[in-house]
């Protein structure tokens, strides 16, 4: 199920700049528990204090090898 959720909130999620870096973020839309089982697995970053968390890069791997294994296609 978690890899599921992690390709949804990838496929649903946005670039954001700072003039330091750039990171990929999702908003929180699904379950606590399961949004902090990807974080102890460190593919998302959580702050309790935010709406929106950040994907690692460990995260963005996974997401893009779940898009190939399901076999989408992105219109980006």
């Amino acid at each position: 199920m978690e890899e599921l959720i992690l390709l949804l909130l990838y496929l649903n999620s946005w670039e954001e700049k700072t003039s330091l870096y750039t990171s990929t973020r999702s908003w929180k839309s699904y379950d606590f528990n399961r949004l902090n089982q990807l974080t102890d697995e460190g593919l998302i970053t959580n702050s309790k204090r935010s709406k929106s968390f950040c994907f690692t890069n460990d995260g963005i791997e996974k997401a893009k090898k779940l898009i190939d294994k399901y076999q989408i296609e992105l219109n980006k």
